[in-house]
């Protein structure tokens, strides 16, 4: 199959069901019945195992799972300089599910150090053999877009400005660092561009005295600037993910609000997009991609249960969305991740799996 590079014709998102081993062990440890260390030990091997299941699968690109998260987004900003995470009122309401109770807040300067995911990343590489291992991390503007103003020391940073500044250069640090980790491949998680296409979370953001369309400038601006100074052989790419927790969601609507911006001005070389469902709206945003490099892998295989879609009915719709995009510039991967959080969604492995090889099957007969 052509284009054996980054990103892949199939790709992947990046979660991947946690292995009852890990859940076991995780409890082991808050009992204080295992060390840290020996957790470690049996995500090592769970890793190897789960690595060696996406190639099995075809896979030309490879992620560890997230197997030593609990969540997508917490463990990666509980290491960053300036932020701690609280027991927060209530969880994130999802369509019919609450998470668990947390939120975080900047309570200092914001800053990128010896970040513990960096050492997990270098793991990943060592025992990823022929594949390109992948790092996913979440986008910065996660971080300011759930609490926003209210959840900024105000004494830290008395200036937003100021603020958004810090947040760029702290994600142009962590790019950095994990390119000098071995990282070729990176990819930043991204809820809140498909929160700015939902009606119902624009009416949220404009109640709590913001303005969505001057969020999606900033956010666009940020992540810009993050990726000021990118070395060439690094690909970056963005999932716009419109929640995924334990098979169910927060925001509907297409990408039309939003495409402009961040398809026409956002300097990443991928956009990770969910279109596994009438939610997500059509393809016609896609014709904002600009003609080159940049690749719109398109997320039509669903993660949230385990009924395994139709190949022709999928090489239909890459055929459909190929009339705003053109095809070389189209990848196919699953809409979302299998575990965003370590609950995980709502299938077993081996469904999880028949997805995997449905992507990679689809992808060889599309572009072989």
């Amino acid at each position: 199959m052509p284009h054996q590079h980054a990103p892949y014709r199939a790709d992947i998102v990046g979660s991947f069901l946690r292995p009852l081993t890990i859940k076991q062990a995780r409890q082991q440890l808050a009992d204080g019945e295992i060390t840290a260390q020996q957790l470690r030990a049996v995500e090592d091997a769970e890793i190897r195992r789960v690595v060696q299941h996406q190639c099995d699968c075809g896979l030309h690109v490879v992620t560890d799972g997230e197997f030593r998260r609990a969540w997508w987004h917490f463990d990666f900003f509980d290491g960053l300089q300036g932020v701690e995470r609280y027991d927060s009122d209530k969880g994130i309401q999802f369509n019919g599910v609450q998470t668990r109770a947390h939120g975080i807040r900047v309570t200092g300067k914001l800053g990128f150090g010896d970040h513990p995911m960096l050492e997990d990343f270098r793991f990943l590489k060592s025992i990823s053999g022929d594949a390109t291992p992948k790092m996913t991390i979440p986008s910065p503007s996660v971080l300011h877009f759930r609490g926003g103003r209210k959840d900024i020391d105000a004494t830290v940073y008395p200036d937003l400005a100021e603020y958004f500044n810090d947040l760029a250069d702290t994600w142009r640090d962590a790019i950095r660092a994990f390119y000098d980790a071995g990282c070729r491949y990176l990819q930043l998680d991204d809820t809140v561009w498909a929160y700015l296409c939902s009606e119902d979370q624009r009416r949220q953001v404009r109640e709590r005295g913001d303005d969505p369309d001057q969020l999606a400038a900033i956010y666009a601006d940020v992540l810009n600037r993050a990726l000021e100074g990118k070395p060439d052989d690094l690909i970056i790419g963005l999932h716009v993910c419109r929640g995924n927790f334990r098979s169910t969601w927060i925001s509907e609507g297409g990408y039309e609000p939003v495409a402009e911006i961040l398809f026409g001005r956002v300097n990443v070389d991928a956009f990770f997009l969910e279109y596994d469902n009438d939610r997500s709206g059509d393809f016609a945003p896609l014709r904002f991609i600009r003609p080159g490099h940049q690749k719109a892998v398109l997320g039509l295989i669903t993660t949230k249960n385990g009924e395994l879609e139709n190949p022709e009915g999928v090489k239909a719709r890459v055929k459909e969305a190929a009339r705003y995009v053109a095809l070389e510039q189209i990848c196919l991967s699953p809409q979302c991740g299998f575990a965003s959080t370590e609950e995980g969604n709502s299938l077993s492995e081996q469904q999880q799996w028949d997805k995997v090889r449905l992507v990679t099957g689809v992808a060889a007969d599309i572009w072989s």
